[in-house]
C-alpha cells in the first residue's frame, strides 16, 4: 500500500469535508426532484405518498448502502474506484468482460449529460415561489432556460482553469446543504411523526403490487440513487473510510428530507401537486430564497463532480486502450485533476441541448435514469467476478448477492424502459460512445495480431557494425524507438526494418523503450537491460493507468540517472559540436501504420479497421500522446497488410 493510499484512509474533519464535497453531488441533490417525480400530478393519497417514500428508503438501503458503500467499495484498486478500475482488477478472469465494461462506461458517461441540467433547472425553478418572481421565473420559459444555460456554460468554461481554489469550498457548502435537508425535513417530521411508519416495507409492496401501474413508478423512484455509481468512481479522491462515515450523515439527511416532503404532502390540503415542488414547499417562507441559493450551489457542485468524473473516465479509457488519444491537460498541481477540452465541449453541447429540448426539470425527470440502470447492472456483473475470484467468497454467497441485485436492477431497468420514447435522441449519443470504445479496443486487438517480434540478440552484432561504419552518415547520437515488446530480448520486425532497410540509420546508441501500462493506478518506475554495453539498451517504463505518459521526460531522467551512476558513457559527437552544445543528441522514431490498399477485408474486420484509422485521424498523434517533443521526433509510415488481395487476374496484351 502506497503513501497516498494510506493518507486517503485517514479520517479527519478535513477529509470528511472533502468526501462531502466530492462524492455526494448527484445523489445529494436528488431530493429536489425524486419524490416530485413519483407523485407527478396523480391524486395524493397514502398508498402513493408512503409507498413512494418507502421505495426510496429501501432503494437507498439496498442499492446505495449495501451494494455500493458496503460491497463495491471493497473493489479498491490501489485506492482507486470506477468501472475501469474494477475491470483492471478482474479482466484476467474473463475475456468477455470487455463488453460489460464498455457498456458500463458508455451509459455512465451518456446519462451524465442530463444530470447538470436537471439539477440546476430544479434549483432555479424554485425562484418562481419567491414573491415578485412567480410570473418571471416560470418553468420552461425563455428567461429560466437562459439562466440555466448561462450557469452551465460558465461552469464548463471555467474547467480549463481547474477547480483547486473553489474546490475547497465544496465540502463546507455540501455540509450546509445536508444540514439544511436534515433540519427542514426533521421539523416536518416533528409536526407529523406518523410519517415515520412510511419506512415500513409493506407500503412499498402495496405501491408496486396494488396501486394502478405502481410498478412503473420505479422509474421515478430510481432517481434517488442515480449518483451511487459516481460514489464508487470517486473512491480515489477520498478513501473508503471517509465515504462510509459521511454516508451515515448523508443518508440520515436524505431520508429526513424525503419524510419531511411526504409529511407535507399528506397535510397540505390539495388533491394534486399542481406542478408544485414539495422540496421548496417545506421551506419556511423567510428561508426560501437562501434555500434556493444553497440548492443552486449544491447543484453546481454536483455538476462539477460529474464533469471531473467524466474527464477521469475518458483518461482511464485512453490508458486502457478503450478510447482514441485526445489532448489532455493538467490545469493545477492537484493529483488526478485533469482537463480534456474535447470531452468538455461534448458535455457542454449535450447539457445545453438537453435544457433546450426538454425546457424544464419536470420533463427531464421522464427521461432520466435509463442508462444508469444499465451501468449498475454491468457493475454488478464485474463485482461478481471480483467477489468470487479476488475475495474468494463462497460461490453460493456470490450467487445469492448477484441474484438479489439482479432482481432489483432488472426491475428498475424494465420500469425505465418506458422512458426510451422521451429520450430516443439520446440513443444516438450512447451508440456513438459505445461504437468508439468497441471499434478502438477490438481494432487494436487486430492490429496487435499483425505485430511480429524477433529476438533482439540476433541483430546486436549488426547494430554494432552499423554504429561503427563511418561510410554511413550518422542519423543521430542516440536513436530511440518506442516498442510494444515487453520481453527484454524481443523487438518488432518493423523496427529492425526501419533501422536497416533503405537508408540505414546509424547511431552511437540504440534505445528501445517500452511503456508498460500496469493494473495499478499510480505506478511509475523503470528497469534497464544493456544487451550490448553502451550500444544496445532496452528500457521498460511501468506507468499506472491513471498516470499520463511523458515519455521523453521520463527517458531523459533515466539517461541522467544512468550517467550519474556511471552505468552509461554519453558519447561525444566526433564533429566537435559537443564543444558548443553539451546536450545529448536524441532522436525518437515513431512508426505509424496506415491501411494498405492491398487489403481485401471480411465485413467486420474491414469496418473495425477503417473505423479505427478514421478515429486515429481525429485523435491525438502518437508523439503528442506519448509526450514527445516534435523537434526530437521522426515519423515513419508503414502499411498494415491484413488480408492481401488474392488471385489478381491481370493479363499481358498479346499473350
Amino acid at each position: 500500500m502506497d503513501t497516498t493510499h494510506k493518507t486517503l484512509n485517514k479520517v479527519t474533519v478535513a477529509s470528511l469535508l472533502v468526501a462531502l464535497g466530492i462524492i455526494y453531488g448527484d445523489i445529494g441533490t436528488s431530493p429536489l426532484y425524486a419524490l416530485r417525480a413519483v407523485i407527478g400530478n396523480r391524486p395524493i393519497e397514502m398508498v402513493l405518498v408512503y409507498g413512494g417514500v418507502s421505495c426510496i428508503f429501501w432503494t437507498l438501503v439496498f442499492q446505495t448502502s449495501v451494494k455500493y458503500v458496503w460491497l463495491t467499495l471493497r473493489a479498491d484498486n490501489e485506492g482507486e474506484g470506477g468501472v475501469f478500475s474494477l475491470y483492471a482488477l478482474v479482466r484476467r478472469y474473463g475475456k468477455k468482460l470487455v463488453i460489460p465494461t464498455i457498456l458500463g462506461a458508455t451509459t455512465l458517461l451518456a446519462d451524465g449529460i442530463i444530470t447538470p441540467p436537471i439539477s440546476v433547472a430544479s434549483a432555479i425553478e424554485g425562484l418562481n415561489m419567491v414573491h415578485g418572481l412567480e410570473k418571471v421565473i416560470v418553468p420552461g420559459n425563455t428567461l429560466t432556460i437562459g439562466i440555466v444555460v448561462a450557469i452551465l456554460s460558465a461552469l464548463f468554461f471555467f474547467q480549463r482553469f481547474g477547480t483547486d481554489a473553489i474546490g475547497k469550498l465544496f465540502g463546507p457548502i455540501m455540509a450546509i446543504w445536508f444540514g439544511m435537508l436534515l433540519i427542514v425535513g426533521g421539523a416536518e417530521i416533528l409536526h407529523y411523526p406518523d410519517v415515520l411508519k412510511a419506512l415500513s416495507p409493506h407500503y412499498a409492496y402495496d405501491l408496486l403490487v396494488h396501486y394502478p401501474k405502481g410498478f412503473w413508478l420505479l422509474g421515478a423512484v430510481f432517481l434517488c440513487t442515480t449518483g451511487a455509481e459516481a460514489l464508487y468512481s470517486d473512491l480515489g479522491h477520498c478513501g473508503i473510510k471517509n465515504i462510509r462515515i459521511t454516508w451515515v450523515y448523508v443518508k440520515i439527511s436524505l431520508v429526513a428530507c424525503y419524510l419531511g416532503q411526504s409529511a407535507w404532502l399528506m397535510h397540505q390540503g390539495e388533491a394534486t401537486l399542481h406542478d408544485r415542488n414539495p422540496f421548496f414547499e417545506i421551506m419556511p417562507s423567510w428561508f426560501l430564497l437562501p434555500s434556493i441559493l444553497i440548492a443552486t450551489a449544491a447543484t453546481i457542485i454536483a455538476s462539477q463532480a460529474l464533469i471531473s468524473g467524466s474527464f477521469t473516465l475518458i483518461s482511464e479509457a485512453m490508458n486502457l486502450n478503450f478510447w482514441p488519444r485526445v489532448t489532455l491537460r493538467q490545469p493545477t498541481n492537484f493529483k488526478g485533476q485533469i482537463y480534456i477540452p474535447s470531452v468538455n465541449s461534448i458535455l457542454w453541447f449535450g447539457c445545453v441541448l438537453m435544457i433546450l429540448y426538454f425546457k424544464e426539470s419536470g420533463a427531464m425527470e421522464a427521461a432520466y435514469g435509463f442508462s444508469i440502470t444499465v451501468a449498475m447492472m454491468m457493475t454488478t456483473l464485474l463485482l461478481g467476478y471480483f467477489l468470487y475470484y479476488k475475495l474468494k467468497w463462497n460461490k453460493i454467497y456470490v450467487a445469492a448477492i448477484l441474484t438479489m441485485f439482479a432482481v432489483i436492477e432488472f426491475s428498475f431497468f424494465i420500469a425505465n424502459v418506458a422512458k426510451i420514447k422521451q429520450r430516443w435522441m439520446f440513443l444516438f449519443f450512447e451508440l456513438g460512445i459505445f461504437m468508439t470504445m468497441y471499434v478502438w479496443y477490438y481494432a487494436r486487438k487486430i492490429n496487435n495480431r499483425f505485430t511480429h517480434f524477433s529476438q533482439l540478440g540476433k541483430y546486436s552484432l549488426q547494430l554494432k557494425e552499423l554504429s561503427e561504419d563511418d561510410a554511413i552518415p550518422k542519423f543521430s547520437t542516440h536513436l530511440i524507438y518506442l516498442t510494444k515488446a515487453n520481453n527484454r530480448n524481443e523487438i518488432e520486425d518493423k523496427i529492425i526494418k526501419s533501422i536497416f532497410s533503405k537508408k540505414p540509420k546509424r547511431a552511437d546508441v540504440y534505445w528501445f523503450v517500452h511503456i508498460n501500462r500496469t493494473e495499478q493506478p499510480y505506478t511509475l518506475n523503470y528497469d534497464v537491460s544493456e544487451l550490448l554495453d553502451d550500444k544496445v539498451i532496452k528500457v521498460n517504463i511501468n506507468v499506472g493507468f491513471r498516470v499520463q505518459p511523458r515519455t521523453e521526460l521520463y527517458f531523459k531522467k533515466i539517461v541522467s540517472d544512468l550517467v550519474h551512476q556511471k552505468e552509461l558513457n554519453l558519447h561525444i559527437r566526433p564533429d566537435g559540436s559537443t564543444k558548443y552544445n553539451a546536450e545529448p543528441d536524441f532522436k525518437f522514431v515513431v512508426i505509424e501504420k496506415f491501411l494498405s490498399v492491398e487489403n481485401e477485408f471480411a465485413l467486420r474486420d474491414g469496418l473495425l479497421l477503417k473505423g479505427y484509422f478514421m478515429l486515429k485521424h481525429f485523435g491525438q498523434s502518437d508523439e503528442r500522446a506519448f509526450g514527445l517533443d516534435k523537434s526530437d521526433v521522426v515519423i515513419e509510415y508503414t502499411p498494415l497488410i491484413y488480408q492481401p488481395v488474392q488471385n489478381i487476374e491481370l493479363c499481358r496484351n498479346g499473350k
